[in-house]
Order: structure tokens, then sequence, then C-alpha cells
């Protein structure tokens, strides 16, 4: 049992809440783990089957400490972890569905690099021999990155030209060579039974849009819990929809003003549309137990200077003591 008269009115209205898809909105320092440790176990303690919730985390080892806080042999295993891992456990009972075996290999971050510059090398080569007019006596792009390019076009659902264009404006020469390799990456993949990251997330969705396959996948959960909803990208938030469009409720938990991921292709819109793309009810966590009234009422501050659409409305506040002003160094 989680102790919720331990917890404060904001954090006790939000952890039982029971309705439709919910939002948590926690500033910094108010409680936002304890608050998404006391709703799993108050929907365990409730009767939910804990094998019936799905949790996605930010960090294997945030899913590993709230997961270890409620499964036991009486209540079961919630379903936990990152996108990505969930993401291939699904896959390796589904995937027959894309032509995908049990057995796929999934690659690291530094397989996929050097994959990448083994094709680029490859297509270099060809166009070199061939009669193409592109200019391959220029210095290739870096595998590092190559990565950083192909990602931010699976994570953000956008063009390749329109990626370099905004995010890569030094690689827009090797635009013709690039997309050449990304298709090489893929075939040679496929060939092999591999994926990569954004593949797990791309299979997972892939999965959702067939109909047979999704309502199975819906079927599978109750309840879905997000935490550090502020950090996931447009591929995911579109994983979520379709997971929740079987009935499960929907809760996730962020701050927007601690969006700092845009550089992996998280996208601060995903919480600021949470309420009015899932129709959900939004509860509020404003009592910081970390920093005191001068730090709050400068951080108040900063945050008021964002226009209202491109912000919750949010009032920080705390009961600690404390006179230091704040000091900028």
């Amino acid at each position: 049992m989680f102790d919720l008269a331990a917890l404060t009115s904001e954090q006790q209205a939000a952890a039982t809440y029971d309705g439709g898809p919910l939002l948590i909105v926690a500033g910094a320092g108010t409680g936002k783990t304890t608050t998404l440790l006391a709703r799993l176990a108050h929907l365990v303690d409730a009767g939910v089957p804990a094998e019936r919730i799905l949790l996605l985390t930010f960090s294997r080892r945030a899913a590993a400490e709230l997961t270890d806080r409620v499964s036991s042999d009486e209540h079961g295993q919630v379903w936990g972890g990152t996108f990505h891992a969930v993401a291939a456990r699904l896959l390796r009972r589904y995937g027959r569905m894309l032509g995908l075996e049990p057995g796929f290999t999934v690659l690291d971050q530094g397989d996929t690099a050097d994959l990448l510059a083994l094709v680029r090398d490859e297509v270099r080569e060809g166009l070199r021999n061939g009669a193409s007019a592109s200019d391959t006596h220029t210095r290739p792009v870096k595998r590092e990155t190559m990565t950083a390019i192909l990602s931010m076009c699976v994570n953000t659902q956008t063009p390749l030209s329109d990626v370099l264009r905004t995010s890569f404006p030094w690689c827009c020469s090797h635009r013709d060579e690039l997309r050449a390799a990304f298709g090489a990456y893929t075939l040679r993949k496929r060939s092999r039974q591999v994926l990569d990251f954004d593949d797990l997330l791309l299979c997972w969705l892939a999965l959702l849009q067939d109909p047979a396959v999704a309502s199975q996948l819906q079927a599978r959960f109750d309840h879905i819990l997000v935490d550090e909803y502020q950090d996931t990208n447009a591929l995911q938030a579109d994983i979520l929809a379709g997971m929740a469009a079987g009935g499960a409720q929907l809760t996730a938990v962020g701050d927007d003003a601690q969006a700092i991921y845009s550089f992996r292709a998280a996208t601060q819109r995903n919480i600021l549309e949470f309420p009015s793309r899932f129709g959900a009810t939004v509860v509020k966590l404003e009592q910081s137990h970390r920093s005191t009234p001068p730090l709050l009422a400068t951080t108040n501050a900063l945050i008021a200077e964002a226009p209202p659409e491109y912000r919750h409305d949010k009032r920080l506040w705390s009961a600690r003591t404390g006179q230091s002003r704040p000091v900028l160094i």
C-alpha cells in the first residue's frame, strides 16, 4: 500500500484521479516521481492487474525504480520501460505481421553509425564509377552526422530536404548522396532482419496502423502512464494516440518548462497540445519541495515571459523558509 496521506492535496488529486485522460503538469521539485509512483500504486491497490498497466519512461533506471515498487508475486508485473524497450518487446510478439522474425537484431548507436558509413562509401564509389554529375570529391558527411540527420527525419516525420535546410544546412550539397545512402541502409537492414532504435518506434506505429493487430495491442492495457512527456517526439505521441484509441486511460506527467531535448527531435508541442488532442483533464503540481520562495519568484517571473500559447500556466510556491536572493554566476 502507498501512503496517500503523505502526499499534498495536489499530488493526491493526481494519484487518485478516476476519469478520462489526465495530464499532470509538474513544476521543478514538486514531487513528480512520487506522484507517478503513487498513481501507479493506487491503480494496483484499486484492483487493476499490474500486467494491464503500461509504464513508459525516459530511462531504464526510472522504469526499474517505479515498477519494482509496485510489482510482486501477488500483483503481477507492470509492463514498464522506455519507448524503445517496450517496442522491442511488442515486436518480438507481433513483428511477423511486418515480416520480422522474433529473433531480429537491434543495432546500437555505434553499429548504426558504422553501417551508415559503410553504405555511404559504397554509394560514393558507385557514383564515381557511374555517369552521375554528383561531386564525390568533397569530404563525406561524418557518420555521426548522418545518424543524427536520419534520426531527425524519422522522429519528426519530416522530409530529408527540409531537415537539411533547417537543421543541417552545411550538408545540403550532399542531399542526393545522403538519400541514396539512407535507401541502401534501409535495404541492408531489411535483408538481414536488423532494426535500429528509430525502426523500433516506426514498426510499433506500423503495427497500430493494421486494424487487426492494433486491436490486439490496445486490448492488452487498461492504463498507460507516461513519464517526462515533454521529452517525447511526434512519433511517440502518435504511438500513444494509437495505443489509447482502444479505450486505455492515458496519464502523462511532465513540465513544459523543462523541455530541453529538441536536438533529439523532442517537441514541446506534445505536452502543450495534450489536453486538446486527448480531451484530458489537467492537474498541476505547483508546490515545490526543493526551492525557497526567492528562487521560485525569479523562476515564475522568467517563465511568465513566454507567450501563453507556449506554456501551461502555473505558479510555483514553497512552504520552505529562506530569504537569500538568487545569485547569477
